[in-house]
């Protein structure tokens, strides 16, 4: 409520913390992620080609 802003990490698990300025009850606030993943092997959809199984069995 004192309007006191500060950037820690946690675990996404953490239920309360505490204010280092005055030792509140502290409100999370989450950002959006920038990373990604780019190259061979990853797809936009998060599902693989169905080809997968089979080349595995053949080679």
């Amino acid at each position: 409520a004192d309007g006191h802003i500060t950037e820690d990490l946690v675990a996404m698990g953490t239920k309360h913390t505490r204010c280092r300025q005055c030792n509140k009850k502290a409100k999370k606030i989450m950002s959006s992620c920038s990373f990604e993943l780019k190259g061979g092997g990853w797809y936009a959809d998060g599902y693989s080609s169905k080809n997968t199984k089979s080349k595995s069995k053949s080679d």
